[in-house]
């Protein structure tokens, strides 16, 4: 599952401390999916989901796997939807990752001491839950990030941050048959079935313009991570009559071969991959209230206690 560090321009945990939370959230999620995982091949599952205490008695899952206070969805929902009960190991995998996705936007959206006001939409956000919950532990995401530029905000595509290099991603996502041709630098062409030809503003604008932030931060710095930009769309065929430096296009026919080998990457998480998110992060802007004094983070006590060793 990869790692929410930024979401717009909302405060984010991986801000504060890059260098220990995505240490620490690998080190949680494997904990727990081993203990789910146990209790689901002993038959035990059932019972802690469906016990009367309104959150699972799984101790470690007590505060990952309640509803947050900001979402809509109340604990008897939770709790009494049968269908949610998985059935087989795959099934068990999927709704471990979709519990833990509330916990990614409560980090990506608040600190022990700060929070920043989400939008409810994004728990049904398709595409967010896309590059999170496909893409393996070590991507780091930060997902149209904000960035200060001049003193002037400046909206980035989404960053995708892995131990050897950043991909600049912009989604294209058109209805079914609808074909796309690169045509040119500014405008690019869109056929739907039996519609005129229209035009659309070209990707590849929004691209360079993160391509340049992120790459005049890290020469400032001094780091070499490569930095390439992508084009993608998983529903659309993308004619692309010449390739533009450093920009791969992918289209519905080249996307399982893209897909596999990010998912097929196999690396821990790099120290020059934490100073560039590092290094990102602060040049991003973000919007916070500090939190109310009585509203406790649960997160924040469990990390506590469970030690800070290898991080």
């Amino acid at each position: 599952m990869a790692q929410l560090i930024k979401l717009e321009d909302y405060v984010s945990r991986y801000e504060w401390n890059v260098y220990r939370y995505p240490s620490q959230f690998i080190r949680m999620k494997q904990d727990n999916w081993k203990e789910m995982h146990n209790l689901w091949l002993n038959d035990d599952f059932a019972h802690n989901i469906k016990t009367d205490d309104p959150e699972p008695i799984m101790s470690k899952w007590k505060s990952f796997l309640k509803p947050d206070s900001r979402k809509t969805t109340t604990a008897t929902e939770l709790h009494d939807d049968p269908i949610d009960l998985p059935k087989t190991e795959n099934d068990l995998r999927y709704y471990f990752l979709d519990k833990l996705f509330p916990l990614q936007l409560k980090w990506a959206t608040s600190t022990a001491t700060d929070v920043s006001f989400m939008p409810n939409d994004y728990y049904e956000n398709d595409r967010l839950k896309y590059f999170l919950m496909r893409f393996p532990d070590t991507y780091l995401l930060m997902y149209y990030p904000i960035f200060n530029v001049k003193k002037a905000p400046v909206e980035g595509n989404i960053i995708f941050i892995s131990p050897i290099g950043i991909e600049i991603i912009h989604m294209i996502e058109k209805q079914p048959g609808t074909l796309i041709t690169a045509d040119g630098e500014r405008t690019w062409l869109v056929k739907e079935e039996a519609k005129q030809e229209t035009k659309m503003l070209s990707p590849l604008l929004a691209l360079k313009r993160t391509e340049k932030i992120v790459k005049s931060i890290m020469n400032q710095a001094g780091i070499a991570l490569p930095v390439s930009k992508v084009v993608l769309s998983r529903t659309n065929h993308i004619a692309s009559l010449k390739e533009s430096y450093n920009t791969k296009i992918i289209g519905k026919h080249e996307y399982e071969d893209w897909f596999t080998e990010k998912r097929n990457l196999v690396s821990p998480l790099k120290n020059q991959q934490l100073k560039t998110a590092e290094l990102l992060l602060k040049h991003c802007q973000t919007t916070a209230v500090k939190r109310p004094e009585w509203e406790s983070d649960d997160d924040e006590a469990f990390l506590s206690g469970s030690g800070e060793k290898g991080s």
